[in-house]
């Protein structure tokens, strides 16, 4: 090595300092990038959940569904004897040679009336059960959602993903059936009274 002539020490003559071409560092970068989502993955544990069979298969959900059952089980039946009425007045109607003129008439508008009566309390019942089913899926799905974030804490997931937003996912990610057991351990069924 010499010394230039303000005193920094320069290489001889003879030896080169080989620098990567401008090629090189952007082949690098991109080599660099190009590993980062699998690092990323490497460190990102994930799970799978299908949460609308996790709170529907939940004892509380389960039972909910059985007792709104038997609560509009009346208005189902009146609802089903009165569609009964309606076919044999319509069976009637439909053999006109057994009818008189007045009676054929009568038959009709009554057939009329009690078809508006039954829409109504089909559409009433229908709104009822969808509200009260609406209400019950929404307080168990909360409760699960808080489940799940307890449940993927404890075994350390950073994410947890509905089974309708993936394409495809392991077996053993899944969630589901331990979701399903934490709910009803944290929620357990009041004892009939």
């Amino acid at each position: 090595m010499s010394r230039d002539r303000e005193g920094a020490a320069s290489l001889p003559q003879g030896d080169r300092i080989v620098m990567p071409s401008k090629f090189v560092w952007p082949l690098l970068a991109c080599a660099g990038l190009a590993a980062w989502p699998s690092i990323c993955a490497a460190q990102t544990k994930v799970a799978i959940i299908n949460t609308q069979r996790a709170v529907l298969e939940t004892a509380e959900m389960k039972k909910a569904a059985a007792d709104l059952e038997a609560k509009y089980r009346p208005q189902q039946q009146d609802i089903e004897k009165r569609t009964k009425e309606l076919q044999g007045i319509q069976e009637k109607l439909q053999n006109p040679g057994s009818l008189k003129p007045q009676e054929g008439a009568d038959l009709q508008a009554e057939g009329q009336r009690k078809q508006r009566v039954l829409q109504r309390l089909t559409e009433d019942l229908q709104a009822e059960v969808d509200r009260e089913r609406t209400e019950i899926l929404n307080k168990g799905g909360q409760r699960m959602q808080g489940v799940v974030t307890k449940l993927a804490e404890e075994k350390g997931f950073d994410l947890v993903v509905d089974t309708s937003n993936a394409v495809y996912f392991k077996p053993s990610m899944e969630l589901t059936n331990e979701a399903i057991a934490a709910y009803d351990k944290q929620y357990p069924l009041k004892p009939a009274q």
